[in-house]
């Protein structure tokens, strides 16, 4: 009986997001250069890479040099052991219960805040045998998500002295406003820490990893960089604007000069020529003005292009912007090329990138959907695939 070999069909579809590890490498050189050897890069990866892409992300930066990776959760962690990578990885936002034993088995290093994880861990490295298991301890200095109260550090401390199997080998915490250049948070947070830090030493702890700064911290406070940081946005070419008195504020002492990683791209799928005056798409929230002519995408919000850019934001299409009209849909969106020439039917889009000195960026994006940066890139959903150069 004859067998029908069934071949791995590949996306087809003309909407991906290209993703460029050299820049990516580029970044992570200049981040490293900017805080001098001596102070350790813990490169972030979480949320899929901002949505480049965790595993291929992640190879390249340990292959660039990263002594430590950032993820969020253990779900996070997994895919990168299965891949290969070795480095460090950091579980950021701690660790739920049951999940103890795998992270001693898979080496990856625990956030601890509660007596109870220290408890948990202790078990789990003693009935494993691991003789002294790294974690590190986070406090909430003003933030007010995760971490231990300054208050309340005695009890933790407890935890881990009665922990013989686990080291407290790092200290941290989160800025809520480095990017607001005088917010005085800021400077209470980091006296909070180092009153941290000094009652932790008369507890008879000294971890050698002390931990602040983001992406924006890394830019604007040199006294929070400490012995490593934690860049996430930065490594894919992006930071938040910077502030001072509610108002923006810019300047060569407040950026780095990193590169975006990711571009993202489509082709059009359709042209149609319609009638002034002609309503298009859901709602007819847009009539044409005169005869024009429409490009219709294959792309929407369902592969993360916000509906907020609805009839505010633009492409590039053959070197030249085009607006795009009307309301995204879950899979179309449609683009005004009336002025362009010689457009075709497969021609390029570009929906962030940049062109022959053209550029729409994700902050471009971010702005007029009154969002950030992260939020733009890791909406890109697991419809767009990512291809890698």
């Amino acid at each position: 009986m004859a067998t029908v070999e069934i071949l791995k069909r590949t996306a087809t579809r003309p909407t991906w997001a290209q993703v460029s590890l050299e820049n990516l490498r580029y970044n992570f050189g200049i981040v490293q250069r900017h805080i001098g050897a001596g102070v350790t890069v813990c490169a972030v990866v979480k949320a899929d890479a901002y949505g480049h892409g965790a595993a291929e992300c992640a190879r390249a930066l340990e292959e660039e040099g990263a002594r430590w990776l950032g993820v969020t959760s253990l779900d996070e962690a997994i895919p990168l052991r299965d891949s290969g990578i070795r480095t460090r990885i950091l579980l950021m936002t701690g660790f739920w219960r049951g999940e103890e034993e795998e992270i001693i088995r898979l080496q990856l290093t625990p956030t601890v805040w509660e007596p109870g994880q220290v408890e948990l861990l202790e078990r789990a490295a003693a009935s494993l045998g691991s003789p002294t298991h790294p974690v590190h301890l986070k406090v909430d200095t003003g933030m007010g998500r995760l971490g231990i109260a300054p208050e309340d550090l005695h009890r933790v401390c407890a935890a881990l002295k009665s922990s013989p199997h686990l080291v407290l080998e790092g200290l941290s915490t989160h800025l809520a406003s480095s990017e607001v250049l005088d917010a005085p948070l800021v400077d209470d947070q980091l006296r909070s820490f180092d009153q941290v830090r000094l009652r932790l030493r008369n507890e008879g702890f000294d971890p050698p990893i002390i931990h602040v700064a983001n992406t924006g911290a890394i830019i604007s406070r040199r006294e929070s960089w400490n012995t490593m940081v934690r860049p996430g946005i930065a490594l894919y070419g992006y930071h938040l604007p910077f502030e001072r008195a509610g108002r923006e504020v810019s300047g060569s002492k407040l950026r780095l000069s990193v590169k975006p990683v990711l571009t993202w791209q489509t082709r059009i799928l359709s042209l149609r020529n319609v009638r002034a005056n002609q309503a298009l798409g859901y709602g007819g929230t847009y009539v044409t003005k005169g005869p024009a002519r429409i490009a219709v995408l294959p792309v929407g919000y369902a592969d993360g292009l916000t509906r907020a850019l609805s009839s505010r934001g633009r492409v590039i299409v053959r070197e030249h912007y085009a607006p795009i009209v009307g309301r995204i849909s879950m899979d179309l969106t449609l683009a005004d090329v009336t002025d362009l020439h010689g457009v075709s039917v497969g021609d390029e889009v570009i929906l962030l990138g940049s062109q022959d000195g053209l550029s729409v960026d994700a902050r471009e994006h971010a702005t007029l959907a009154n969002t950030n940066v992260y939020e733009i890139l890791c909406a890109i959903s697991k419809r767009v695939p990512r291809k890698y150069s």
